[in-house]
């Protein structure tokens, strides 16, 4: 446990900007395949949002996820729940898996543990009782991690997830095939799929792009005999 949580610490000393990361993805993935979310097996990857749930995209998100036959994993921020609880109904209701992004969107690099322990005791209530059942699962904003992330999820009983390949479809220059490219860089079998489904901490509009490529990810996986779904209980 010790040398996990050193290793957890490593992840947060990176920096924090999430763009870093992805220079790290092929490393940190080998040496932390539980916090990355890299322990599916070869012949699976994990599909999730961040950020939602959100009246404009989230309906979209799970259209797409419903044509394909396709369940995910959805990290959801507690504000945003605050706002739409009957959207994270609808989504529980489709058979996806219900996560943690915290309550507020704010690097824990900022703040002290004490309020990171806040932060994600509040956001896990707010999502409990709106999703009618308990969660597990936590991905900390901008996947940095701190000695208070440790310290929040240890008092409320959460275990992190990040990511090993992402879209990077927060970005305002970001379209369908950038969104396809960049999370197809990295091999993604056994790996973690990192997505949005809202713009509320990105630039707007640009979740549009994930809308039209998460069908093409989707098919791609699914022809390279992958199975896609949520984050498996490991």
């Amino acid at each position: 446990m010790k040398k996990i949580t050193l290793g957890a610490l490593s992840v947060a000393t990176i920096g924090h900007s999430a763009s870093a990361l992805s220079w790290f993805f092929p490393v940190t993935k080998k040496l932390l395949p539980t916090i990355t979310g890299n322990n599916h097996g070869a012949n699976y990857t994990a599909l999730t949002f961040d950020d939602g749930p959100d009246p404009a995209y989230t309906p979209l998100i799970l259209e797409a996820l419903a044509q394909k036959g396709v369940k995910a994993t959805f990290f959801m921020l507690g504000q945003m729940v605050d706002k739409y609880p009957s959207l994270t109904k609808e989504v529980v209701s489709e058979g996806h898996n219900i996560a943690l992004h915290g309550y507020e969107h704010r690097n824990h690099l900022f703040r002290s543990a004490k309020t990171i322990a806040f932060d994600l005791k509040r956001g896990k209530e707010v999502v409990e009782v709106a999703a009618e059942q308990e969660i597990a699962l936590y991905r900390p904003p901008y996947g940095v991690i701190s000695g208070g992330t440790l310290y929040g999820c240890s008092k409320n009983g959460l275990k992190v997830v990040t990511w090993t390949n992402w879209g990077r479809d927060w970005r305002a220059a970001a379209n369908s095939e950038t969104v396809i490219d960049d999370v197809f860089k990295y091999n993604p079998r056994g790996g973690t799929i990192l997505l949005h489904d809202s713009d509320c901490t990105s630039a707007p509009g640009s979740i549009n792009s994930t809308v039209a490529a998460l069908p093409h990810i989707i098919d791609r996986l699914h022809n390279d005999s992958i199975q896609v779904g949520p984050i498996t209980a490991r």
